[in-house]
């Protein structure tokens, strides 16, 4: 009789583990195909390692699994040497077997991830921003309450996303990306004249409240706004990772 008890609890608690048990939701990088900015001179359009790899590494060490997309799919490439957490990730995460074989649009399900996210590095400006696709798998991540990432010239890929009642997914919220106080003064695009928007100027449009130098108290901070997450810049790439992670948790 006891053995038969016993028996009949294993079944019930492998019954219930299979039924209950949900496959816990991934993470999801946005990367751009591009190389160079179609000028004579090609101008750098990569992917800023220092803005992509960190995350990755963030995203793993707690437990996420990730995925990366492109407009095209297939191999992406990389401005920056790898240094620090990047030559880390690349050489014991997969990170490149991951970069060498994103993800086409078509190939995803916004509704296996809980957060999407992108770096830098011109590139995602030019085709990821363009890409309606794309658009598309970031509204229904975010309006299902998923949470939207960024650093650096990220931020303007996705300030075209439109949600399902007509707006702007950064209308009346916080977002920072690349400022064009700063863009003005590189030759990276020709003091931005190579690019297809300025970031600040397009969030503003789009009715973000742009963040800044000026409205920031330290260039480095993370901007949290419901559920967009951000930086100005490459040096808070991770932290702003690792608060997509806290605003999911806590959500």
């Amino acid at each position: 009789m006891k053995y038969l008890v016993s028996v009949i609890l294993c079944v019930l608690v492998l019954f219930t583990s299979g039924t209950y048990a949900k496959p816990t939701k991934k993470v999801l990088i946005l990367t751009s195909n591009l190389v160079d900015m179609g000028d004579p001179e090609k101008h750098d359009a990569r992917n800023n390692l220092w803005e992509v790899a960190p995350p990755y590494h963030i995203f793993l060490s707690h437990g996420f699994e990730v995925d990366f997309v492109s407009p095209k799919g297939g191999k992406v490439e990389f401005q920056m040497f790898a240094m620090g957490i990047s030559k880390y990730t690349i050489k014991y995460e997969g990170f490149l077997d991951k970069t060498n074989n994103t993800l086409k649009p078509m190939d995803i399900n916004a509704d296996d991830y809980w957060g999407v996210y992108i770096g830098g590095g011109y590139g995602p400006l030019f085709d990821v921003a363009n890409d309606k696709n794309i658009q598309s798998i970031i509204a229904k991540i975010y309006e299902a309450g998923g949470v939207v990432g960024s650093a650096g010239h990220g931020a303007g890929a996705f300030a075209d996303v439109m949600l399902s009642s007509g707006e702007y997914m950064v209308k009346g919220k916080k977002v920072a990306g690349f400022p064009n106080s700063t863009e003005v003064t590189k030759s990276w695009a020709k003091q931005g004249t190579l690019l297809p928007i300025m970031v600040e100027d397009k969030l503003n449009k789009n009715g973000a409240i742009a963040q800044n130098k000026k409205t920031l108290d330290d260039k480095t901070q993370v901007v949290i706004d419901e559920r967009i997450v951000s930086t100005l810049f490459l040096d808070s790439a991770a932290i702003v990772a690792k608060e997509m992670i806290i605003t999911h948790q806590n959500n």
